[in-house]
């Protein structure tokens, strides 16, 4: 299940057709699942927007402790929530933390590349029910390049990602969409010879 906070996001989301349920919400009014339905959550740079006050009933401290009382709920025991997010100041930092440790949380904030201006990443690391080792932030020595992911750059990914598409409109393209239509339960035509051919401009 994936959550999004930006429409752009959503739309991206449809065209590539990606897996599960997406859906758009205000992490600030709450999480509104089932009670201990998730075992892990992960977050990318969407936190610190709870603490800016975009409408006149906007409280940053009230819409975080809203958020991570009704998280915690619907996590089961034993589970665990990463953060990574981009805090203004240490007191920004410091009423995050803090809400999540008066909705019940245990953990802390891990910092990666301290010592670096554009590489410094901050994770909340968070666990519900039970303490855990917090894991150890990376300070770009050997031993972390050597167990770090490899990363590519975004013409790689993007080459990487056309080769493995479906051309758009052909045969099997078609054939995925009707298959993906049919188990959403729409009504849909049976596949025949004619499936995704193409018409000739004098039809």
């Amino acid at each position: 299940c994936v959550c999004v906070c930006v429409c752009a996001v959503l739309d991206v989301a449809k065209e590539r057709e990606v897996e599960g349920d997406v859906f758009q919400a205000d992490a600030g009014e709450g999480m509104f699942f089932r009670p201990g339905v998730f075992d892990g959550v992960v977050s990318i740079s969407a936190l610190q927007w709870l603490c800016n006050a975009d409408k006149k009933d906007h409280r940053p401290a009230k819409r975080l402790h809203h958020f991570f009382t009704t998280l915690y709920s619907c996590m089961s025991r034993g589970s665990r929530a990463v953060f990574q997010f981009y805090p203004e100041n240490p007191s920004q930092m410091e009423l995050i933390t803090s809400q999540a440790m008066r909705a019940g949380f245990t953990g802390g904030v891990v910092v990666d590349f301290p010592h670096s201006t554009k590489a410094k990443k901050y994770y909340l690391c968070l666990f519900c029910g039970a303490s855990a080792q917090m894991p150890n932030g990376l300070d770009g020595s050997s031993a972390d390049s050597a167990a770090s992911v490899q990363h590519t750059t975004k013409r790689e990914k993007s080459q990487r990602r056309k080769g493995d598409r479906t051309p758009l409109k052909s045969r099997d393209w078609v054939v995925k969409k009707k298959e993906r239509s049919r188990r959403q339960g729409k009504d849909v035509r049976k596949d025949s010879k004619y499936t995704g051919r193409k018409r000739s401009a004098k039809f």
